[in-house]
């Protein structure tokens, strides 16, 4: 939906008689052979438990729902989510959340508070909605629900476990094994003469953010590795993330140099990306660093910095001019002022423009577009931001997104976050804060959201060219929160090691490939050499509605496309004609085939009328 459907929309929001409200999110589902063991109290409402999921406490309470108004109904706790039923109404009301999604719990109004609803809980959630129940001023009647929420909504702030490692799920794919570091380095092409494997980092030893399996050029040795490790931000070396099979360019990708205000220089650094370099005989290096320039400047005084022209001879540096983590994290604040819980009518478009939202997901893909544009040509690339774990990958995965049709498909883009995401050491908990009560933490930024908002904006421009559709986003951003899966869980491959996530979780990937009908698009037409160059403006970039404001009942029932509904349809016509016709022609081969053609439709078609039905193109 464009931005001026939406403003078209939002008269109609104020006039449309409200559906059934159900804040579910997509994916959240429980599955069908869940266990109900755990249960003591009355059943569930509508829900089956997951298993390993337990009941902790039940409760009559009041949902202040933003469209819908006071609902009173009954409030489940789990050790995995809050599922609200009204009771009172005639149309339902649901509320299924992840106690994952839940970013804060405060209590609202006091015993003196005055006023209908004035007491009771505010919860802010992580995916741009807020929840509000009251209940009655006697007795301190919150303070259970109150006091279970918070502790099963944070559970490493109590000592507890997150419910991932609770989790009794079980999926005859194992979601783990879609990622084999080697196998996608040999499928790229590596290694070869230009580039080889080492396992410098099997123990961390080298960069504890860094996985353990690393391709570095050909001529450097591990020396020169830990030489260079010692001038590059928290040891985080430049490393090849995506090799070009035709021209022999490569996407590499490292932290900013430990340059300081004195201006320190390393032999050794400039070696190294020299060698980089002469791989495949680039003339010059780009180096892209993804900060404005005078932040770059600013890190000098922390001791960070970038690489100089006089130091880096053979090198070209372009500053791609994306702002930081905090920068990020108010933009997306502002965006949930203006659509949650309802849209800025009045000034819509101007209230979006404020935001800076999208002017961000502009400057993300217009350096990624940079990148694969460069590398396309024969050129090899650096790309770093300070740290190399946020802007850094989401150059790296976009722009290899662009170049390499794999990584467009569902197996492939597994594969892409597998790799340069969770292997490289995007701080996931950190950044979303898993089970961690502190809501002000500096840390938290919507980073990755921003980088699946891109992916999200690259499908709408090229509907043909995925293979997975919108619904694997929302499904990703889902589990992203929820704690359900090990996938997102801690900030780097060492710390998935030592609490040995692979073996006590299940990853999103068994869930995902155990019925990857849900998160096919049935537009797709593989292209294998293609290369997709989005278009970076603003007249081209879109809201991207059916995630950031789906809470909103009414955009809820747009959600499916009556396009893809339609081609989905026909579709399924066209398996039943190739499936009667499978039948007449196997009749057709058998004696007794005219009574079989006969019997099989009314008219007693002949198998060449309904070929000419096949030929109709859908």
């Amino acid at each position: 939906m464009s931005l001026v459907e939406v403003e078209e929309a939002n008269p109609v929001m104020a006039s449309a008689p409200i559906a059934p409200y159900n804040s579910s999110p997509l994916g959240n589902s429980s599955s069908p052979n869940a266990s109900r063991e755990s249960l003591k109290m009355e059943p569930l409402a509508d829900v089956a438990m997951l298993p390993g999921e337990e009941r902790v406490i039940d409760k009559d309470i009041i949902y202040i729902c933003p469209f819908n108004a006071a609902v009173k109904g009954k409030v489940f706790i789990t050790n995995y989510r809050l599922y609200f039923k009204n009771t009172d109404s005639e149309m339902p009301v649901t509320l299924d959340v992840p106690l994952g999604v839940i970013s804060r719990v405060e209590k609202m109004g006091g015993a003196s508070s005055r006023g209908e609803n004035s007491y009771g809980l505010e919860i802010t959630c992580k995916d741009m909605r807020n929840l509000r129940f009251a209940l009655k001023q006697e007795g301190h009647s919150r303070r259970d629900i109150f006091e279970i929420i918070f502790k099963y909504a944070f559970p490493l702030s109590h000592g507890m476990q997150l419910f991932a490692f609770l989790s009794q799920e079980k999926y005859e794919e194992n979601g783990w094994n879609v990622y084999e570091a080697m196998e996608e380095y040999r499928r790229q092409g590596v290694p070869n003469s230009e580039w080889r494997v080492t396992f410098i980092n099997k123990n961390y030893e080298l960069c504890d953010t860094y996985p353990t399996i690393l391709v570095v050029p050909y001529k450097a040795t591990d020396e020169d590795l830990k030489r260079v490790a010692t001038f590059r931000s928290r040891c985080r070396i430049p490393v090849l993330s995506w090799f070009h099979k035709e021209n022999h360019a490569v996407i590499t990708r490292c932290s900013q140099p430990l340059v300081g205000m004195s201006g320190k220089r390393n032999k050794d650094d400039e070696r190294y990306l020299d060698l980089i370099r002469e791989a495949n005989g680039t003339t010059k290096l780009t180096i892209y660093d993804a900060r404005p320039n005078v932040n770059a400047v600013a890190n000098k005084a922390t001791g960070g910095g970038y690489e100089g022209d006089d130091a880096y001879q053979n090198a070209e540096l372009v500053f791609l001019d994306i702002h930081n983590i905090h920068v990020m994290r108010e933009s997306l604040k502002k965006l949930k002022d203006i659509v949650y819980p309802n849209v800025e009518e009045s000034h819509w478009l101007s209230s979006l423009e404020s935001t800076h939202w999208l002017e961000h997901i502009k400057l993300v893909l217009s350096g990624a577009i940079q990148v694969a544009d460069k590398v396309s040509s024969g050129s090899s690339v650096v790309v770093h931001c300070s740290d190399g774990w946020d802007r850094t990958a989401q150059l790296t995965s976009l722009s290899m997104l662009m170049l390499d049709s794999y990584y467009r498909t569902l197996r492939g883009f597994q594969v892409l976050l597998e790799k340069e995401w969770i292997g490289f050491g995007h701080k996931f908990a950190s950044r979303i804060g898993h089970g961690d009560k502190n809501h002000a933490d500096q840390d938290r930024s919507p980073i990755f959201v921003q980088f699946i908002d891109c992916v999200w904006q690259m499908t709408k421009q090229f509907p043909t060219a995925f293979e997975f559709n919108e619904r694997l986003l929302v499904v990703i951003l889902d589990h992203l929160y929820s704690c359900r899966f090990g996938t997102f869980l801690y900030n780097c491959e060492s710390a998935r090691e030592s609490n040995n996530v692979r073996a006590k979780t299940v990853s999103l990937w068994s869930s995902v490939n155990s019925d990857t009908s849900l998160y096919i698009n049935p537009f797709y037409t593989p292209e294998s050499s293609r290369v997709l160059y989005p278009v970076a403006s603003m007249r081209h970039l879109e809201l991207w509605v059916t995630y950031y404001i789906r809470w909103n009942p009414r955009i809820q029932h747009q959600q499916q496309s009556p396009v893809e509904q339609r081609y989905k349809e026909l579709l399924v016509l066209r398996d039943q004609y190739l499936k009667k016709l499978e039948e007449l022609q196997l009749s057709d081969s058998t004696p007794s085939s005219t009574h079989l053609t006969n019997s099989s439709t009314p008219n007693a078609a002949t198998p060449n009328q309904h070929i000419t039905h096949l030929q109709t193109p859908f």
